[in-house]
């Protein structure tokens, strides 16, 4: 017990140290727009997005970055989403539809979307972006400043969560305490390690000609959790890449509930912890009872240390994501039952390859 004490209690420095350095290093998208008038594809993948699609079709609008052009693919929707593009199309020239013609086998829907969108785009840096996900009017032109600052072939932003019931409380969150307690994201793009890589779909930005060579959604075009898939190709090939944590400027209500959020997050979760299950419950046993270990081995003082510092992490990576500390804190017992059911559904859904995702089973 004492070696399994003295893991957790190493364990827990080592995440107090990445959410330390998530807070104190640049993780957002720089302010500068200083960039040249070179055109920006924004593509975005659409089924059944009636609710969305028109909020972030009004944001591109309205972007400062005025050489853009929005093509928006209809995976075969089942409610208004093309209707309501069309009615876009007609007063905005910029923007275009593109209907499915169906699903190839071997393709899963979003994968096939994007790619299928990769080729009617004109722009030098191609924009992948979520329905559901709003952004500011300077965004697109900080991004295409920072891709030719840094050289970035691809630059990935999880962006700031927009939490509204108990069931996303409990949830949604531990999407960011996963990523931001393991991975320096300044050492995404400063190091050319795949093991050190991390993106999130909702918001994807290549440089075209890269992409081209790449055809990343067409390499991963069965794989669920495709953006991570596709930023640790990018590194295997020596692509620059970087990973960004959002804020006001890119917003997101990835989930409208706890049902959703369970769902949706057992289809990627393991792509967190390198496609395996085992390390995944590795990590969900250590932080929800390591405690344990740490208080049958240790002295008071030890002990009262290792809590501070499992707060203090909890409390970094809650500022650095932009998410209400005291809710983050208040509710660490069913954030971590929730993380657990992540990862059972996610076990129950593989042996049985029966994930459903928008009416699709993507397995």
């Amino acid at each position: 017990m004492l070696i399994i004490a003295y893991i957790v209690l190493g364990f827990t420095v080592i995440q107090l140290l990445v959410a330390l350095a998530n807070l104190v290093f640049e993780t957002t998208l720089p302010e500068s727009t200083d960039a040249p008038d070179d055109r920006v594809s924004v593509l975005v993948p659409a089924r059944n997005e009636e609710k969305n699609i028109g909020n972030i079709l009004d944001d591109l609008i309205n972007q400062a970055c005025r050489n853009i052009e929005v093509i928006v693919f209809n995976d075969q929707s089942e409610d208004r989403t093309a209707e309501i593009v069309t009615e876009y199309t007609i007063s905005e020239s910029r923007i275009r539809l593109v209907n499915s013609g169906g699903l190839p086998e071997g393709w899963l829907g979003k994968n096939f979307a994007c790619h299928s969108l990769s080729e009617k785009a004109t722009g030098k840096y191609y924009l992948f972006l979520d329905a559901d996900v709003r952004i500011g009017k300077d965004l697109i032109g900080r991004a295409v400043s920072f891709s030719i600052r840094y050289d970035i072939d691809l630059i990935s932003i999880f962006p700031k969560q927009i939490i509204k019931s108990f069931g996303e409380r409990i949830t949604i969150p531990n999407m960011n305490y996963i990523l931001v307690s393991l991975l320096p994201l300044v050492l995404v793009r400063k190091t050319e390690y795949p093991s050190l890589s991390a993106a999130n779909g909702q918001f994807m930005f290549f440089r075209a000609d890269t992409y081209h060579k790449m055809k990343p959604h067409e390499t991963v075009k069965a794989d669920k959790a495709e953006d991570i898939s596709i930023a640790r190709i990018y590194k295997e090939n020596g692509k620059n890449i970087a990973c960004l944590l959002g804020d006001d400027s890119i917003t997101c209500r990835m989930y409208s509930g706890f049902r959703d959020a369970v769902t949706g997050f057992s289809k990627n979760v393991i792509a967190f912890f390198g496609n395996s299950f085992i390390l995944a419950l590795l990590f969900w046993f250590v932080t929800t009872f390591g405690f344990v270990a740490v208080l049958s081995e240790f002295s008071m003082p030890v002990i009262i240390a290792y809590f501070i510092m499992y707060l203090l992490t909890r409390f970094f990576i809650s500022a650095s994501s932009r998410q209400n500390i005291f809710y983050n804190l208040l509710f660490i017992i069913p954030l971590q039952v929730s993380m657990g059911l992540f990862i059972y559904k996610a076990f129950i859904n593989k042996y049985y390859k029966k994930f459903r995702w928008k009416g699709r089973n993507i397995d």
